[in-house]
């Protein structure tokens, strides 16, 4: 069976999130049903992260077998002529070998939070970033995420329903900058844990507004203790930016 790698750009908004879950639609659901139509048959769709519900992508990845070959050009329109009615879009299709695996073989993962920080509330983009009225000073913030760069235990930013067999996970880059009213967070990892990087960006919030210092961020890290954090962040302003591989799986 041929496998395809799929690049996948989406609204979270309307979804569950992108794993299949009792009681409502998900991202994976809309695929597999898209697959199914071309491919006679269920075949599952292999997400390379698990996003929440509300959070968006614009270029996640994914992996799927079928039951004969396509050219990649006319399996990405076929697929989005199966998912219209639905804001979810493969951007790329492309056949890759057996042992490609959209979660497991990734070596990186991109994030960006939006954070639109004027009086007026957004109308063009409502549900695609977290509004905040109050003044937040950008600067501080990004002194504060420094904190939080590195290997740590991230008990802290971790959501109670977290199933990683560790909270210790490795942190690369933690970036905020201002570009206007817009306020953008990135951070990029090997592997997040559940609801981390929401977590990390409701307590830089707290910095923001000038409620925490930057030592008070490494003392919420430092206690890994749920209950140090902020408040979360909502998943309007998440983004999925992109899912990095090795050179010989790019």
């Amino acid at each position: 069976m041929p496998r395809y790698r799929l690049t996948i750009e989406y609204d979270g908004g309307p979804f569950t999130g992108w794993q299949s879950q009792a009681g409502g639609t998900s991202v994976q659901d809309v695929l597999e049903r898209a697959v199914s139509i071309i491919n006679g048959g269920h075949s599952m769709v292999y997400g390379a992260g698990r996003t929440d519900a509300g959070v968006h992508a614009l270029a996640q990845v994914a992996h799927v077998d079928l039951a004969k070959a396509w050219d990649p050009f006319k399996l990405r329109n076929a697929l989005n002529g199966n998912t219209r009615g639905h804001p979810v879009s493969v951007l790329e299709a492309e056949e890759v070998g057996q042992d490609f695996h959209a979660r497991f073989s990734a070596t990186r993962r991109y994030y960006l939070y939006r954070i639109l920080n004027r009086r007026a509330p957004p109308a063009l983009d409502r549900g695609k970033v977290w509004w905040l009225p109050v003044d937040l000073d950008s600067d501080a913030m990004h002194e504060a995420a420094q904190q939080l760069v590195g290997k740590h235990d991230f008990t802290t930013f971790r959501a109670a329903q977290c199933q990683a067999n560790s909270p210790v996970k490795t942190l690369d880059r933690f970036e905020v900058a201002r570009y206007g009213e817009l306020i953008e967070l990135r951070a990029d990892a090997r592997s997040f844990l559940h609801n981390q990087v929401r977590s990390m960006v409701g307590s830089l919030r707290l910095v923001g507004e000038g409620k925490w210092t930057p030592h008070d961020m490494k003392r919420a890290l430092d206690a890994a203790d749920r209950t140090a954090c902020g408040p979360v962040a909502p998943p309007d302003g998440l983004y999925l930016l992109r899912v990095g591989y090795s050179s010989a799986e790019k």
